[in-house]
């Protein structure tokens, strides 16, 4: 985690309770912490180390590099954009 301030951390947490709440279908849940955040900056950096810290996770687990992972996803995006979301 870059920006590794207590501030940062919260932010960071906040955004994991978002996803969390969501799977566990928690909607109303996911929106009260969305609201939380203090700003919409505030809410993209929290969303920001989030992303960072997993793609750094799954890099040290699998041995790619963030540049093949990001691109991986990429491809993932763009193929599934089209198609409806997987239910739970």
């Amino acid at each position: 985690m870059s920006a590794a301030t207590p501030e940062a951390a919260e932010l960071l947490q906040r955004a994991a309770g978002v996803i969390a709440a969501n799977h566990r279908g928690d909607p109303g849940g996911a929106e009260e912490l969305l609201a939380a955040f203090p700003s919409e900056q505030a809410r993209t950096l929290g969303f920001y180390l989030l992303a960072d810290l997993a793609l750094g996770l799954v890099r040290a687990q699998s041995g790619q590099s963030i540049d093949d992972l990001v691109r991986e996803l990429s491809l993932l995006v763009a193929t599934t954009a089209g198609s409806p979301p997987a239910t739970p």
